[in-house]
């Protein structure tokens, strides 16, 4: 009984081996199963997409690159300073007997600005005329003096030295009317100060001082500023490696600047560039360019900021694409373009300039090309897209935010380029 008993019965792990090999029978029998329903519902995928290539594919935003005349251009920050300012100031003396303008007001060259009481000048004036008179009669008496000797003299009626002191004294009585003469005009000089009037044409700004007080010529305010306002200047500034260019477009004919409001958003004036100036900022590697601007509806204020855009040449015939098409990854710079199978690749670029947002393209993307504009976050290379035309699109600046500061201008790259006078 013991010998069957100890033949008849199973081994202890005999019976967890077979449990083991059960699950592990059914767990791949599962991984069968779902792989075989993975493969069936991705063929069936295929073929939807095959039928409908639309049902899976990635809307984007899409434009050709076109053919340019592309004006190349600097930005800068500049200041609007006046041709002139000049601080009126007193250059005698007195009480200040009126104000003859207004703040704000425009003037012009020789307009009088203030009167400084004039009868201490006139009385100075009337004393020096006097003297002269006085001393002119004692010389003309001198002079007669010495022809009533001269008579006298070859008959022996008065002495050689009473002669020469005649014409000593007559000598002597000529130099103090030139003196008495000289005398009269600081005298009238004197009473001509005693108008201010305005040395140019120009805006008077705030009064400094008001009509009854008691000025002198050594105050250190004056009575007020006037300011040219036209024409007026624009300074701003540009990297120096850019002078190159500058100089050497500016040989050929005058170049053209626009000034916007400092945030670029709206195109205050037209001007030209006047001068570059003779040395580089060491500091900032900066250069500072003058731009004068006819300013006739006052658009430009003295001492306001402006964006100044310096129009250097225009590049013609070359290809541009929106800015937004250009992304910039780890190798450089590049953009998807849409292949004839409706699906994107990569493809490396080279630009140039930018303008009102759009790039010229220097290589890898050639004229008539489709390029994605916007959803290049959702894509890779070969991933089918639906493609919807950017609004615009071949129109340069429009549907697109432009480049500052040349944006609300709303200035498409054939104008420019015509103000540029390249065109």
């Amino acid at each position: 009984m013991n010998d069957v008993a100890s033949h008849g019965a199973p081994p202890p792990g005999h019976s967890l081996s077979r449990t083991k090999a059960i699950r592990i029978g059914a767990l791949a029998l599962a991984v069968l199963v779902l792989g075989g329903y993975f493969f069936v519902a991705h063929n069936r995928a295929r073929a939807a997409a095959a039928k409908d290539p639309k049902a899976h594919s990635i809307p984007v935003l899409v434009s050709k690159a076109t053919t340019q005349d592309l004006p190349v251009e600097l930005n800068g920050i500049g200041t609007v300073q006046p041709l002139s300012v000049v601080e009126v100031k007193v250059r005698v003396d007195g009480q200040l007997d009126k104000v003859a303008f207004t703040e704000g007001q425009e003037v012009r060259v020789g307009e009088l600005l203030a009167q400084i009481d004039p009868r201490p000048f006139q009385a100075q004036l009337a004393q020096a005329e006097a003297t002269r008179a006085k001393d002119q009669a004692q010389l003309e008496n001198a002079k007669s003096d010495v022809a009533r000797y001269s008579t006298l003299l070859d008959t022996g009626g008065v002495a050689i030295q009473t002669m020469d002191a005649a014409k000593a004294q007559v000598a002597a009585m000529e130099a103090t009317v030139r003196a008495d003469q000289a005398a009269v005009d600081t005298a009238k000089l004197q009473l001509q100060f005693t108008r201010l009037v305005s040395p140019i044409d120009g805006r008077v700004g705030l009064r400094l001082v008001n009509a009854g007080s008691i000025v002198h010529a050594t105050d250190a305010t004056g009575i007020v500023t006037v300011t040219q306002m036209h024409p007026i200047s624009v300074i701003f500034s540009l990297p120096q490696d850019e002078l190159p260019d500058i100089l050497a477009n500016s040989s050929k004919g005058k170049l053209q600047v626009i000034a916007y409001t400092r945030d670029g958003s709206r195109n205050l004036a037209e001007g030209d560039l006047s001068v570059v100036d003779s040395q580089v900022d060491s500091t900032t590697g900066q250069v500072r360019l003058r731009a004068i601007f006819a300013n006739e509806n006052r658009t430009l204020w003295p001492g306001s900021l402006v964006s100044a855009r310096l129009l250097v040449r225009t590049d013609r015939a070359v290809t541009v694409v929106p800015t937004r098409a250009v992304m910039r990854g780890q190798s450089g710079q590049y953009t998807y373009v849409v292949k004839a199978d409706k699906t994107v690749e990569m493809r490396p670029v080279t630009t140039g300039q930018s303008v009102d947002g759009y790039t010229a393209v220097l290589s890898g993307v050639t004229a008539g090309e489709t390029v994605v504009v916007d959803g290049q976050a959702r894509i890779a290379p070969g991933t089918p897209i639906e493609a919807k035309e950017l609004p615009g699109a071949g129109l340069p600046g429009a549907g697109l935010p432009a480049t500052a500061p040349a944006a609300a201008g709303g200035t498409d790259l054939a104008a420019l380029a015509q103000r540029n006078g390249m065109s």
